[in-house]
């Protein structure tokens, strides 16, 4: 069961900054971690970062200055800020609610996705 709507995507010129958020009733948010699933066309989605409950941000280093995750755990928001963006980010973006950081398989409640086309 969906629990958790991520909004933000769209069209958006080579270098100019995005920010997507994931929204999610109660229960979706009561999970550990929020983390966030880029997945480029073509490709594999894969976790590039993470927000704890109690505010702890975690990053690959592939993304590492690029991005700023955050979460406001009263309203059941979480946002992921991405500086600069390059035409190889273009693809579907998810956000997740689990326990595992990194570990895709311990994401229980995810969004539908939103769609993110970088234009040269």
């Amino acid at each position: 069961q969906v629990q958790l709507r991520e909004t933000g995507g769209g069209l958006v010129p080579t270098g100019d900054p995005l920010t997507i958020s994931c929204s999610g009733y109660e229960r979706g948010f009561c999970y550990l971690y929020i983390g966030w699933f880029p997945q480029p066309s073509g490709k594999e989605r894969e976790c590039v970062a993470a927000v704890g409950s109690n505010g702890g941000v975690f990053y690959t280093i592939s993304v590492k200055g690029r991005i700023t995750d955050s979460r406001e755990n009263s309203k059941n928001m979480a946002y992921l800020q991405v500086t600069s963006l390059k035409h190889e980010v273009t693809g579907l973006y998810y956000c997740a609610a689990g326990d595992g950081i990194y570990l895709e398989e311990r994401y229980v409640s995810w969004g539908r996705g939103t769609q993110v086309t970088v234009s040269s």
